[in-house]
């Protein structure tokens, strides 16, 4: 645990990993992690929310950090758990974003809070696997291609899977990161894997599979599957950002997410690629946000 990381317990008996960290009031902002990873992901943007008066929490999927796990999740069980957590923090309103696997989670809270989540963004976010028109594979690295090729054929060979090359990761120094992805970043990545930010990046990676891979598991096959909510039910503004260079969510995850979001705009900045979106456009994408709680 953080100073700024807390344990809550649900209703139904299960707790879940939580990092509440920015102001100690005023707009709040829900944040949801990249597969693999854990709230405190949010860490290094709790001086930014801070200097601006926006208050940023995030919640640890089920299986990761200290989160219980819940078998056979969808998406839409993450909405679900957001509003217990915003209950039991006294918060109503909300604006919301997602990185990477996030992306489709925040999505759900979109689709399925209306009236509270004022506002959405994904970050790199991965699109729907099957979907017409979207060729989910194309583009992406060789690590990710593998990864969910052992996804589709079920829990088992994807487990196989993850013990026979990700078990690194749950080791990982800063130092070893941008080797550890491989083939999953192009050089405007690995420049940013260095330093301080690798440390943060591999510190929170670590701590999401210190009990295993049950997160990550229960992410890739609920990706596979129905989001178990419909597109068409986000009303609210959605701003969809995407790097071009990105080789683990690659840009047509982003054209397609545009496409089917009926008041969605994009933001592709030229020349970036997973991890450096993220990174260097973090006060423009929290301004976004904030600009639209009442």
């Amino acid at each position: 645990m953080t100073d700024l990381t807390r344990e809550l317990n649900l209703s139904d008996g299960r707790h879940l990993d939580v990092l509440v960290g920015g102001a100690t009031s005023g707009p709040t902002i829900v944040l949801h992690h990249g597969t693999p990873s854990d709230a405190t992901c949010w860490l290094d943007w709790h001086d930014t929310a801070e200097r601006r008066g926006v208050r940023i929490v995030s919640v640890s999927r089920p299986g990761y950090a200290s989160s219980s796990r819940v078998v056979g999740r969808d998406v839409a069980q993450a909405a679900d758990d957001v509003e217990a957590v915003l209950d039991q923090l006294g918060i109503g309103e909300y604006v919301t974003a997602g990185w990477s696997g996030g992306g489709p989670h925040a999505l759900a809270c979109a689709a399925l809070h209306h009236g509270r989540c004022l506002a959405v963004a994904t970050l790199a976010g991965v699109g729907p696997y099957g979907a017409p028109g979207l060729d989910f594979l194309a583009g992406m690295g060789p690590e990710n291609i593998e990864e969910f090729s052992a996804s589709v054929q079920g829990e088992a060979e994807l487990r196989r899977w993850l013990s026979d090359n990700a078990e690194p990761f749950r080791h990982v120094t800063g130092s070893e990161l941008a080797e550890a992805f491989g083939g999953l970043v192009p050089a405007i990545d690995k420049a940013v894997l260095n330093g301080g930010y690798a440390d943060h990046m591999a510190a929170e990676t670590r701590r999401a599979l210190r009990d295993g891979f049950d997160g990550w598991v229960d992410d890739d096959l609920a990706f596979t599957r129905s989001w178990g909510f419909e597109l068409s039910a986000i009303t609210v503004p959605v701003t969809v950002w995407q790097g071009d260079l990105d080789l683990m969510v690659p840009a047509a995850h982003g054209s397609w997410l545009v496409e089917h979001l009926q008041t969605a705009q994009s933001r592709t900045p030229i020349g970036h690629g997973h991890i450096s979106l993220v990174t260097q456009y973090r006060e423009e994408i929290l301004d976004w946000l904030i600009s639209w709680p009442s």
